[in-house]
C-alpha cells in the first residue's frame, strides 16, 4: 500500500525508494519485527489470563513426557503473533499484485484452521484437535481457491502452468494439463503445510528453520522477476513476482520477533495456528516462481521430518502385519524426538537441525547457477 507513495516523489524526493523493492523489503522485516515485539508480550500476556496452555502433558511422548512437565501450561497459539505481524507489514509494503494476492490468501485461509485446532486443543482439552479430514479438507478448499484465482488472473495464468526443475535451463512441461497443475500445487501447499506442523516439536525448531527457507525463496523470487538474472541464470522469468520477496522480508522480521520468545525455555508456542499457516504460504511461493522442487532441497529439515513420520508409521502397519508385532525404525518419530530419546539436550537437537537447515539453503541456492 505504501509503495503508491513513490508517485509522489517530485513532492518529496526520498519517497523514490519506495519504487525499489528491496528496499521495501527491508522496510517490511523491520515493520514485522517491531510489530511482532510490541504486540508478543501483548497477546502472551492474554494468553495467560485465557489459560490458553496446553494444560494437559502428551502422554503419547512416553519417556519424554517428564521433560515436558514444565511446559504444559506455556501458552499455545503464538502462530497469531507471526500472523499479525507478517500480514499487516505484507500489506503495508508489498505493491498488490495475484502474486501478493493469492500467497496472503493462503497465508490467512491455513490460519483459521490451525486456529481453530489449537482452540480445541487448549480450551476443550481435546488432544487430537480437529479430525483429519476436516484438516485435509479445508486445506484443499485452500488449495483450489489458491489455483483458481492463478488460472483466472490473465498475469498468471499462462506462467503458472509451466513446470520447471532444478538443473534444467527450460520448462520440462510448457503447458501442464489443469489435473496435473492441481496434484502439484496441492503437494506443495498441503505437503510442506504438514511438514512444518510436524517440526514444530521443540523451541525454537520451526521456526528457525523457517527463516532460513523463507530466505531462499526471497531471493528467488526476486531473481525470477529480474529479467537480466534470470535470462543470466537461465531460469524460468515470471513478471511480478519480486513482490513476494517484501512478503518474504516480512516473513522474516516476523518469525525473528516470534523466535524472541520462543527460544528455549518458550514464552509461547507457535501452535498449528503458525505451523500450517507458514507451510502453505511458502509451498504456494514456491509454486508460483518455478522452483517447487527446489523447496525439496531448500526444506530439507521439514522433508526429513516428514519423511520420519511416513517411514514410522508405514514400517510399523507393515510389520504388525506381517509379523504380528509393529516394529519401528526410529526410536521415535518426527526424528527431533528420535534424538531425545538418545540423549541429545532440547537445545542441541534445535541447533544441529538449525545448521542443517543453514546447509539445505545453500546448497538449494547453488542450484541456480547449476544449469
Amino acid at each position: 500500500m505504501l509503495s503508491y507513495l513513490a508517485r509522489y516523489s517530485e513532492y518529496f524526493g526520498p519517497l523514490r525508494l519506495l519504487e525499489y523493492r528491496t528496499v521495501r523489503t527491508v522496510l517490511a522485516a523491520l515493520t514485522a519485527l517491531v510489530i511482532g515485539f510490541a504486540i508478543g508480550p501483548m497477546l502472551i500476556r492474554r494468553f495467560r489470563e485465557l489459560k490458553l496452555g496446553q494444560g494437559y502433558v502428551d502422554d503419547r511422548t512416553g519417556a519424554l513426557g517428564a521433560t515436558y512437565l514444565d511446559k504444559q501450561h506455556t501458552p499455545a497459539m503464538g502462530g497469531l503473533i507471526i500472523f499479525f505481524a507478517v500480514f499487516a507489514s505484507a500489506v503495508l509494503w508489498a505493491a498488490p499484485n495475484i502474486w501478493v494476492f493469492v500467497s496472503l490468501f493462503v497465508y490467512a485461509a491455513l490460519t483459521v484452521p490451525g486456529l481453530r485446532d489449537d482452540y480445541l486443543k487448549v480450551v476443550h482439552q481435546n488432544r487430537d484437535g480437529i479430525s483429519s479430514w476436516e484438516k485435509i479438507a479445508w486445506q484443499s478448499l485452500v488449495t483450489l481457491g489458491a489455483l483458481g484465482m492463478l488460472l483466472w488472473h490473465p498475469l498468471s495464468a499462462g506462467k503458472v502452468r509451466e513446470l520447471w526443475v532444478p538443473f534444467v535451463k527450460y520448462a520440462i512441461v510448457d503447458h501442464m494439463p489443469w489435473w496435473m497443475l492441481l496434484g502439484l500445487i496441492y503437494l506443495w501447499v498441503v505437503g510442506f503445510s504438514n511438514a512444518i506442523n510436524l517440526t514444530d516439536g521443540l523451541d525454537g525448531l520451526a521456526v528457525g528453520c523457517t527463516i532460513t527457507v523463507t530466505l531462499v525463496f526471497g531471493i528467488m523470487a526476486y531473481v525470477a522477476d529480474h529479467v537480466f538474472l534470470s535470462e543470466y541464470l537461465l531460469i524460468s522469468h515470471v513478471p511480478g513476482t519480486s513482490e513476494l520477496t517484501v512478503i518474504c522480508g516480512a516473513l522474516i522480521g516476523g518469525c525473528m520477533a516470534f523466535l524472541w520468545f520462543n527460544s528455549y525455555p518458550a514464552e509461547v508456542f507457535m501452535g498449528d495456528t503458525g505451523s500450517l499457516a507458514l507451510g502453505g504460504l511458502i509451498g504456494v511461493m514456491a509454486f508460483m516462481i518455478h522452483q517447487p522442487l527446489t523447496l525439496v532441497l531448500a526444506g530439507g529439515v521439514f522433508v526429513m521430518e516428514l519423511l520420519s513420520v511416513v517411514i514410522q508409521v508405514g514400517w510399523f502397519k507393515y510389520t504388525k502385519r506381517r509379523f504380528g508385532t509393529g516394529r519401528r525404525v526410529f526410536l521415535m518419530a518426527p526424528m527431533h524426538h528420535h534424538f531425545q530419546k538418545q540423549g541429545w539436550p532440547e537445545t542441541k537437537v534445535v541447533l544441529r537441525f538449525w545448521v542443517l537447515s543453514l546447509g539445505f539453503a545453500l546448497a538449494s541456492l547453488a542450484t541456480l547457477k547449476l544449469r
